[in-house]
């Protein structure tokens, strides 16, 4: 069963080693001179306005974290599951497409003829035996090799030849521009840059094994997809998966059915770069807690009219957390919460827009009863979410208040101004070890 939903989401309303929080706050402190933006103190627990309204920054972003040095997400084996089927897709701002060929390798290649430069692919999903680009005939394998170009030897008229290609054209050296692929548990990841370390280097030992809880080697199965389109910069969203401190207070669904709360057992984790980051919690008891009860969020008589949505079964893989929300940089948010599974990918559009594309799946050896409650589950999630929803407008109204003060900063001092691990959720030191290595990277 697949469910699709396209939604735009626009309301008016609405270095290679461990740091301790010691060595991290030196690591971060950058001179004043080497700096465009007001950092204070040079830290990075307050964030100018700057970093999501210039353009310019962004446009240096792109190239620093989406088109170089990183792996980026694509999608799931399982959606192109035969020879011939693809899926088009963004890497940044650049449209990509991901196929398999008949040697039943994944390939992914930049979605631009290369001849004229026309986006040739224009489905999200389909079945090809090759890509031709309508604009000049010119044809593609599977693998993205040209293999056909419509008058290359020219055209026989009036007993010779006119036109055609040079004499020293050659299909092997205009084939589209593909990218380096890596797979892991049944999970595509590519990027630009060929001499990029491995995708098990990139993210690191200790969040790889909470990806790896996930993707366990079990096949893979698609049961949906959401699509929204929210007016905010692309670095909110992994700031908000970051943020453990906003979903007891902003999501009435998690801090009343008890979900995700402030008083439940967590963890936050990071890899050594402070790029990637596991948020892990084990949900707590849904009745009035001292301190979660006071929140305006919190409503002891809210009911479901339907119950079967908080119909919550323990799964062995789980091994204890009831959610954990891991943080790929910069492309995908990866999402368990009770029995929904999902990936969440952030393709920019700007500085102050970006797509966001749900990709809800399940295990092939899921019961029929299983999946079902992943389907019911999910609801709490996507463009009109019993949760999500929240977080598209929070962000929305976000970016107007930047655009609004750009010179003003925003403030993540909650837990203190240093970066790591922490045993509970009141913090915002993932969001600061996030800015810790944008500022590394950017020069900033």
């Amino acid at each position: 069963m697949v469910q699709t939903f396209d939604v735009r989401l626009c309301n008016e309303t609405h270095g290679d080693y461990a740091m301790n929080a010691i060595e991290t706050a030196a690591a971060v402190k950058l001179s004043a001179k080497e700096s465009s933006l007001n950092w204070y103190e040079n830290g990075t627990s307050r964030i100018p306005f700057q970093v999501y309204t210039d353009a310019q920054l962004h446009q240096r972003e792109l190239e620093a974290f989406f088109y170089k040095s990183h792996w980026c997400y694509i999608g799931l084996e399982a959606e192109i599951p035969n020879v011939g089927d693809f899926k088009r897709t963004a890497v940044g701002e650049r449209s990509v497409v991901m196929s398999r060929d008949a040697d039943g390798k994944v390939n992914v290649f930049e979605n631009v003829c290369a001849h004229r430069g026309m986006q040739f692919c224009r489905e999200r999903h389909g079945n090809r035996k090759e890509f031709v680009c309508p604009y000049h005939q010119w044809s593609y394998t599977l693998k993205g090799d040209l293999q056909g170009v419509p008058f290359r030897r020219g055209v026989k008229q009036d007993g010779k030849v006119n036109g055609g290609m040079p004499a020293d054209f050659k299909t092997e050296d205009n084939g589209l521009n593909k990218l380096r692929v890596a797979t892991r548990g049944g999970v595509v990841f590519a990027t630009f840059d060929h001499a990029m370390e491995s995708f098990e280097d990139f993210v690191g030992e200790t969040v790889l094994a909470y990806f790896d809880r996930m993707f366990d080697g079990r096949t893979l199965k698609i049961l949906g997809y959401n699509r929204q389109r929210i007016p905010g910069n692309w670095k909110l969203m992994q700031e908000n998966i970051k943020d453990p401190y906003h979903p007891g207070l902003l999501h009435t669904w998690f801090v009343t059915f008890g979900l995700w709360r402030a008083d439940n057992k967590s963890e936050l984790k990071m890899d050594k770069h402070f790029r990637h980051a596991a948020m892990i919690s084990t949900r707590g008891n849904a009745q009035a807690a001292n301190e979660v009860s006071k929140v305006s969020s919190f409503k002891e008589t809210m009911k479901l009219h339907d119950a079967r949505f908080l119909d919550i079964v323990p799964e062995a893989w789980w091994n204890g957390p009831t959610a954990v929300m891991t943080t790929l940089f910069p492309s995908v948010i990866l999402q368990q919460q009770v029995n929904s599974v999902s990936t969440r990918h952030i393709q920019p559009r700007g500085n102050g827009e970006f797509d966001f594309v749900w990709t809800h799946f399940g295990y092939e050896d899921d019961t029929p009863e299983m999946t079902e409650r992943r389907l019911r589950q999910s609801n709490l999630f996507g463009p009109a979410g019993f949760v999500s929803a929240d977080d598209g407008e929070v962000i929305e109204l976000s970016q107007k208040g930047f655009e609004q003060k750009p010179s003003h900063r925003a403030l993540a001092e909650l837990g203190g101004r240093d970066v790591g691990d922490t045993d509970h959720m009141v913090t915002e030191t993932l969001i600061r070890g996030m800015y810790a290595y944008w500022r590394k990277v950017m020069n900033e």
